[in-house]
């Protein structure tokens, strides 16, 4: 298979994984706001609980990282990008845990600002929705 389709291929998968993930978990979030001053408090009082979720994303933007080292294209940005981001989120839960629950509380009281950003990953995921399962597949070399 060519570099190009190959690319394109990897690309649609992705985006049928994160799509659906960056639509539906970013509009919770919004729903859920008024909540997020308990959850971030529940969730940091749980030592294992951080440490686990830090490994876990971590370990689920090297995948990301290693399947997916493309940057040309809306979508294959996108996913290259939250990678990263998901990796060193998860390095940070690992190593400065503390730093990401106060920035976690200063995000928690400026709930337009919370809405306004997950709103913008809801719509990067509607994208990716669509690229991942509703574009046509790109044609493979016979």
């Amino acid at each position: 298979m060519p570099a190009i389709a190959e690319s394109q291929r990897r690309t649609r998968s992705f985006a049928r994984l994160i799509g659906p993930f960056l639509l539906l978990v970013p509009g919770i979030v919004i729903l859920r706001a008024p909540d997020l001053s308990m959850i971030i408090r529940d969730f940091f009082q749980n030592s294992a609980l951080v440490w686990m979720m830090g490994a876990l994303l971590l370990f689920c933007g090297l995948v990301i990282i290693a399947y997916h080292q493309y940057w040309s294209g809306a979508a294959a940005i996108i996913i290259s990008l939250f990678g990263w981001f998901l990796a060193l989120r998860g390095l940070a839960l690992l190593t400065v845990p503390q730093m990401i629950e106060q920035g976690a509380y200063a995000a928690a009281n400026a709930l337009p600002l919370v809405r306004t950003g997950f709103a913008l990953l809801a719509v990067a995921g509607l994208w990716l929705t669509y690229v991942g399962w509703f574009t046509k597949p790109p044609e493979s070399a016979s």
